[in-house]
């Protein structure tokens, strides 16, 4: 039997340059959270390149505190308010997301905003799927449909029950992430990066008409986003990281998990490069998964190359600002160097799908 101990995931200690001014931050949360913070143990999430998340202990009570990464210039991939107003609209309607519990846009607390919300404790997948969990093939399989089921899910909720009827540009929502896409790459390029012009004009001429559908999107939706129960590890509990969310297209949100999906007859080195374990025996393939989410939403999947390449160069313009902030010496995290190759990687595969050389 799998003890719970050995699979829920587990904050560290903080990165050197990551740490937070306590005595300002306990200072501010008394009255917020009615005394009860008088003494914090502070701990750090390891995962992720982005947004930072730490776990606050006092006594009994556990809290996550998420602020933006050190040295980003990209205000608009770490807007804590964006985030926090996500959340707060969903709590009712979505059962899967953290219950947010207060945002703070005072600058001189810690430095910048932050927000906190609920723990939910559990399993986190990462790179390699855990052995302890002795799962068959049709249990892993069972369980990544799970996962995106709950994509399925969160495509289906109704804005005007959610409140965000209003909420983002749905109208014109491809042709607007194409076209800021392509800026942001502009704007993070580093004298060893890739070439990506053809990539940029091929998803310019072959950008699909909407589909017609507005959904509540994540946009950053994979395995290391997600938390599943310990106690059932096929059941998805939780819904990590909406510092991206908005409503879109929920195509396009397909595309982007997609685009970190590594599958078996991909490859080697496309799958070296893998960041969750998708290409496991059982996994399903990226054709059965969008036949299982068409079945699910009743949306038609044409096109797909479209999504899932930009969904490729997406991730390409995620790591190349990410080590913009290495390169220009505005982070001392060592994580960072190695995106570059990275991108490199993912440049070359969106070459494959372009000619067709690698199928979806």
């Amino acid at each position: 039997m799998v003890k719970a101990n050995d699979l829920v995931d587990r904050p560290g200690s903080i990165r050197a340059g990551e740490e937070l001014p306590m005595d300002r931050l306990i200072q501010y949360l008394e009255p917020v959270l009615g005394g009860k913070v008088k003494a914090i143990e502070v701990k750090q999430f390891p995962g992720g390149f982005s947004n930072l998340t730490y776990l606050l202990i006092s006594g009994d009570d556990k809290w996550v505190l998420r602020r933006p990464p050190f040295g980003s210039k990209v205000k608009s991939a770490h807007d804590m308010s964006r985030e926090f107003t996500i959340l707060s609209a969903l709590k009712n309607v979505f059962p899967y997301g953290p219950v947010p519990i207060h945002f703070c846009d005072d600058h001189e607390v810690i430095g910048c905003d932050f927000y906190l919300m609920s723990y939910i404790e559990g399993l986190v997948i990462r790179r390699t799927y855990p052995e302890s969990l002795n799962h068959t093939p049709a249990q892993i399989r069972q369980q990544l449909f799970n996962f995106f089921d709950v994509l399925g899910e969160l495509h289906s909720v109704d804005l005007v029950a959610a409140g965000l009827d209003k909420f983002g540009k749905p109208v014109g929502y491809v042709k607007r992430q194409v076209e800021g896409w392509c800026r942001r790459w502009a704007d993070a390029v580093t004298p060893d990066t890739a070439n990506c012009d053809e990539t940029m004009q091929w998803l310019h001429d072959n950008m699909p008409a909407e589909s017609g559908k507005a959904s509540v999107i994540h946009n950053d939706y994979k395995m290391d986003n997600v938390i599943f129960s310990v106690e059932n590890p096929l059941q998805l509990i939780g819904v990590l990281d909406w510092e991206m969310s908005t409503v879109g297209d929920p195509l396009m949100d397909l595309g982007c998990t997609l685009g970190y999906w590594v599958q078996k007859d991909d490859p080697d080195f496309f799958r070296e490069y893998r960041n969750m374990p998708s290409d496991i025996d059982g996994a399903p393939t990226r054709i059965e998964i969008i036949e299982r989410f068409q079945q699910q939403t009743g949306l038609s999947v044409g096109n797909f190359p479209f999504y899932y390449c930009f969904g490729l160069f997406r991730l390409g313009v995620i790591g190349q600002q990410i080590y913009y902030r290495y390169y220009h010496g505005l982070t001392q995290d060592q994580r960072f160097a190695g995106m570059i190759k990275k991108t490199h990687i993912l440049q070359q595969m969106c070459e494959l799908i372009m000619s067709g050389a690698v199928k979806v």
